[in-house]
């Protein structure tokens, strides 16, 4: 009992069961135990029942239905019970101390109405707000008519707006912020007042608000109410409003096109015949609603979000105007479980490695995303359009062991995520180059499993995309040659491809360092909770992807390099010749091949084809089927080859087909130069055969034999090669140090080609 009692105390509610004979939801206004006295105010109306009778006929029940809610009634009237009572009721469960929830109030702000009419009644209800003086004044004179005095005489309202007062006090507890004044509940908030001509059930309402200026000067002059020439929204013109406005598409138009639609949908309802052609009549004043009561029945009747989805389409909405339903880490198992993938176009022109001079375009970039840690785990700068070949490569480059990655592109990479990352579990992408067979047999070789985003919903894997816009900004605030189209300003938007500084493997290297800087970076404090905080977890990227998996929350599968190589990177013939090893073009050597003695197997038995897997981003290696064991070959450019190991495959196909773009012109100079020689060796000949036929038709003596000749030819001419026969020299001896000399000079001229065709190609 006397755990109970303590509950009974001074503003407390007290819920009391019907069975004790004084049921009903009271407020605690007095309670004194050493008194035995305790003063409760009824908070609930009792009910016809309960009312005492008053004798006389009862009153008809009222059929009619009120026009508006009316006030809460007063409550306040004291009820004075024995103290021990009210704790016998509560000890045998038939009352109870329960917690009254209220509206939500605010205090007003200062220098509102609001606010001065909060501080009138705080002063005019001091004398109860006042424990002390309430408690002494109550228990003299069981009741507060004193109290309403004193508050009379000192604040000047009336009697009846103290017990209003009272009223709230006892209804919301006394304390002063029941006594705010609750404005925003005045004029039934919310409600629509349709004006609806008179029926026999209902008489209609007349149009609310302010009259206009005409019924307010008629109304001085006359003393008439004059109807309104506007008149009022009635139901029917609000149905059909919103029936019209139902049957135009989103993204809607502007307001004021919008209203036009409406009224040329239901409200022109006239036509006049011309000559066979129904032309609509203009709808006469006062017979549709104007713009303003139609953007009205607009706002009024849908709410901000499904306004804002009519001013848009549902696939914008969904991808940038929805409410958020979560992060994107959540549901992921830990770091390396799911990743996401996604392509785009770097907003970066650069030049040829070939020629630093040529301008190649601007590159593909894929990047790869873990998303617990929000890690970028791998990224891959092609040449060529968005695939499927192109996307497995960028797989390659994040799961190949970073010593390999540095060989092939040229630089020793930034080590920002411990341990290297392995094949995921999922891998998020969407509906492009991912959706394809060779995806799906991929996929199903490497046990990984695809998770594809709906169509035009980038804002699934949106992570990925908000790096590749971070990436894009920070290049074009630092990088020459780099462009941002997405700028507001109009005079930032330069394309201009002349200050292009970067090659392909030094845009590789710039977002090598970039994307490290961003994983052991990036602030991630809203990420760690009390536990990651106590470990002194790096709050960046890194740092979560180190953490996860020292704790074993990491994802880690194994495979191995060679069926990385078989399954992600593209193949293509290779051909064993008596020259070498060639691919695509170019020489690759390998100390296995020389130790088996392919070129010697192919001079005497002929070349054969085997297949060969590459990267496209490096010419410097192709792996090929190992002879010796399972697994895969390496093999390395030749130094003697047409292209050097920074070139990318792209880059070499466009020098050797720029080579090819001059070939009519070449072939052009080479037969000009074939008819001129012709020319001049015919006119060599013409002049010689004229010459010999005059020389014979002179000559009239004997003829010397051709040894008797070439002796007085040699007497006559000097020559460099006849003398070392004439040195010990035979005939056979002389003629071979005449080819042998050819020969040379033939093989001379050869490199000489060789090396004009190797510096317009390299």
């Amino acid at each position: 009992m006397e755990g109970m009692s303590l509950g009974l105390a001074f503003n407390a509610a007290i819920k009391i069961d019907d069975a004790s004979g004084i049921g009903g939801l009271y407020r605690v206004v007095f309670a004194d135990k050493l008194l035995d006295e305790i003063a409760l105010a009824r908070l609930d109306m009792p009910t016809e029942e309960e009312k005492p009778s008053r004798g006389g006929r009862r009153k008809a029940e009222k059929t009619k239905t009120p026009r508006k809610k009316p006030p809460a009634p007063l409550v306040g009237k004291l009820k004075w019970e024995s103290f021990e009572k009210i704790s016998r009721l509560l000890d045998a469960d038939l009352a109870r101390i329960v917690h009254i929830e209220s509206d939500r109030i605010d205090l007003p702000i200062a220098g509102t109405g609001d606010h001065k009419i909060f501080v009138e009644r705080c002063g005019a209800m001091e004398p109860f707000l006042d424990f002390d003086n309430f408690r002494t004044e109550i228990l003299a004179s069981r009741g507060i008519s004193s109290l309403v005095r004193d508050a009379c005489e000192k604040s000047g309202l009336s009697e009846p707006a103290i017990y209003k007062y009272f009223s709230l006090l006892c209804r919301h507890g006394f304390v002063d912020l029941s006594l705010v004044s609750r404005r925003d509940r005045c004029g039934a908030p919310g409600k629509v007042r349709r004006v609806d001509p008179d029926t026999a059930e209902k008489k209609g309402r007349e149009k609310a608000g302010r009259k206009t200026n005409g019924q307010r000067i008629e109304k001085l002059i006359s003393g008439i109410d004059m109807k309104p020439e506007q008149p009022g929204m009635s139901t029917q013109w609000a149905n059909m409003i919103l029936a019209a406005d139902d049957e135009i598409t989103c993204p809607k138009p502007a307001m004021p096109q919008r209203c036009q639609m409406i009224l040329e949908k239901r409200f022109v309802t006239k036509f006049k015949e011309v000559d066979g052609t129904y032309t609509p009549l203009n709808p006469e004043k006062g017979t549709y609603p104007t713009l303003k009561q139609i953007r009205r029945v607009l706002v009024e009747t849908k709410s901000l979000l499904l306004r804002a989805l009519e001013r848009t389409t549902k696939g914008h909405y969904q991808r940038s105007m929805r409410s958020m339903t979560g992060k994107s880490w959540q549901g992921v198992a830990g770091p390396g479980h799911t990743w996401a993938v996604d392509s785009t176009i770097a907003d970066m022109y650069l030049r040829s490695t070939v020629n630093r001079a040529w301008i190649i375009g601007r590159a593909i970039v894929y990047i790869f995303v873990d998303i617990w840690s929000t890690s970028i785990v791998g990224f891959l700068v092609c040449l060529e359009g968005p695939s499927w070949a192109m996307a497995k490569q960028g797989l390659f480059s994040c799961l190949a062991q970073p010593s390999l990655m540095n060989s092939i592109r040229g630089f020793e990479a930034i080590p920002s995520l411990a341990p290297h990352p392995s094949l995921p579990v999922y891998l998020l992408c969407d509906r492009g180059e991912y959706l394809s067979k060779g995806a799906s047999e991929t996929a199903f070789g490497l046990k990984l499993n695809m998770q594809y985003a709906p169509p035009y919903r980038p804002d699934l894997k949106g992570l990925v995309e908000v790096l590749h816009r971070i990436q894009k900004d920070q290049q074009f605030l630092f990088v020459p040659g780099a462009i941002d189209a997405r700028r507001a300003e109009l005079e930032l938007r330069k394309f201009d491809m002349s200050k292009a500084v970067y090659t392909l493997p030094e845009y590789v290297n710039y977002l090598s360092i970039c994307f490290a800087n961003y994983n052991l970076t990036a602030n991630r404090t809203s990420r760690l909770d009390v536990e990651m905080i106590a470990e002194g977890v790096q709050p960046s990227p890194g740092g979560l992807w180190n953490y996860g998996h020292s704790v074993g929350i990491g994802t880690t599968r194994a495979i191995n390099q060679s069926d990385l190589i078989k399954k992600l990177l593209p193949s293509s013939n290779a051909i064993v010749t008596r020259n070498g090893i060639k691919f695509g073009g170019l020489e690759y050597v390998s100390s296995i091949a020389t130790e088996l003695e392919w070129t010697g197997l192919a001079r005497n038995f002929g070349a054969w084809d085997m297949n060969a897997h590459h990267y496209t981003g490096s010419v410097s290696r192709i792996w090929t089927p190992n002879p010796l064991e399972h697994g895969m070959m390496e093999m390395q450019l030749s130094d003697y080859t047409r292209a050097t190991p920074e070139n990318s495959w792209d880059e070499v196909r466009d020098a050797f087909v720029y080579h090819t773009l001059s070939n009519h012109d070449r072939q052009h100079k080479i037969t000009m130069k074939n008819l001129d020689m012709r020319r001049r060796m015919q006119a060599l000949i013409d002049d010689a055969t004229a010459r010999t036929r005059e020389a014979l038709a002179k000559h009239s003596g004997p003829v010397p034999s051709p040894t008797e000749a070439r002796s007085l030819e040699h007497s006559n001419t000097p020559a460099p090669v006849v003398p070392a026969a004439r040195n010990g020299l035979g005939k056979n001896d002389a003629a071979q140090g005449l080819f042998d000399t050819q020969n040379n000079m033939a093989e001379k001229l050869l490199d000489l080609m060789n090396m004009a065709e190797d510096e317009h190609v390299v």
